[in-house]
């Protein structure tokens, strides 16, 4: 919410609040196991550290919290188990003292002023995170607020937020454990090339919702319905002067370039893998025609084992008949012997 000129600063001025991953994977659990098919928002405390006006949040838990839909200034916070939690929580870690409270949001609600000032009793300047654990559009699914005190012009003071840029960051152990475990949720069917167009895609969609922000803005300043903020300004004219020249010639050309490089990749490949097809193709008919001849070999050899009966009949008849060719010449000769015989006893008697 924006404030007046009147506005007095915040006891320590925060200008930064750092969310770490830990925090963002509870408050999902807690949103998924409390009030998952209700809708209903939940509520937790944030833990962490502040140093030179900025919020480093490593650690959250859940608090039982109950609000009354209709009547936004009714609510249940209950304070005995925070307290016992917090007690439990400093034994583990007594560097992490509470720095704000946390809910799903996904917008702010009646009561949230009256709940953040109960947080004033843990820290002096305590930040209220709005955390999105269903988020519709692309981008950081937090939101951080601090409260301020806004004069009217009757004298009186109210308390309302005011919104602080926030961001998502992590240690070198929380890096490395959020790697292991989007590895491990990762779809495995899906290949690299996949994983990366579907990587550019949310980057430009991410970056067509900040341009569309940008716009917005600009419109609202045009219609006088912002007022004109130099800074804004002029981070966005270091934006537009940093993007490169489309129409410079040497840029073209190294997109040319590249181009080719690429274009000549894909051919390559396209020509390995056609290769690749074709060996697979000769292999295949190789191998089938191997298999049509053990097949005709063992046709072949069926037949084989079924002529050598016939064979050995064939033996029988022709032993029979060599036997027989045998008896008959011993026969003859036996003839003949005795008509020589007979001859000689004829010239003897002669």
């Amino acid at each position: 919410m924006a404030t007046t000129p009147e506005t007095k600063k915040a006891p320590s001025e925060i200008t930064q609040v750092v969310v770490h991953p830990l925090v963002l994977l509870s408050t999902v659990d807690h949103f998924y196991r409390v009030s998952k098919e209700s809708g209903k928002r939940v509520v937790g405390v944030l833990l962490g550290e502040t140093s030179r006006g900025r919020v480093d949040i490593t650690n959250s838990y859940a608090v039982p919290f109950e609000e009354d839909e209709k009547q936004g200034s009714i609510w249940f916070l209950d304070h005995d188990f925070h307290e016992s939690m917090f007690s439990m929580f400093k034994k583990i870690n007594a560097r992490e003292r509470i720095v704000g409270w946390y809910s799903t949001g996904p917008k702010i609600k009646q009561c949230d002023i009256d709940i953040h000032q109960l947080f004033h009793k843990y820290h002096s300047n305590p930040v209220y995170v709005i955390i999105d654990a269903h988020p519709k559009e692309l981008g950081i699914p937090t939101k951080a607020y601090i409260s301020v005190e806004q004069v009217h012009e009757d004298g009186t003071q109210t308390l309302n937020f005011q919104h602080i840029p926030s961001e998502i960051g992590a240690l070198e152990a929380e890096e490395v454990g959020v790697e292991h475990l989007l590895r491990d949720i990762k779809d495995s069917s899906i290949s690299t090339l996949a994983t990366q167009v579907h990587s550019k895609m949310l980057s430009l969609r991410s970056l067509v919702t900040h341009l569309q922000d940008l716009r917005e803005y600009l419109g609202l300043v045009i219609a006088k319905k912002l007022p004109l903020n130099q800074k804004i300004l002029a981070q966005m004219q270091d934006m537009f002067n940093s993007l490169p020249n489309l129409l410079d010639e040497n840029l073209v050309r190294s997109f040319s370039v590249k181009t080719n490089d690429s274009m000549l990749v894909i051919y390559l490949s396209s020509l390995v893998r056609s290769v690749i097809a074709l060996h697979n193709l000769i292999n295949n008919k190789i191998i089938n025609r191997d298999a049509e001849r053990k097949a005709d070999e063992k046709l072949s050899g069926k037949s084989a084992t079924k002529t050598p009966a016939k064979d050995g009949e064939k033996d029988k008849t022709e032993n029979k008949d060599s036997k027989d060719g045998q008896d008959k010449d011993s026969k003859d000769s036996k003839d003949g012997k005795e008509s020589k015989d007979s001859n000689a006893k004829k010239d003897a008697k002669k």
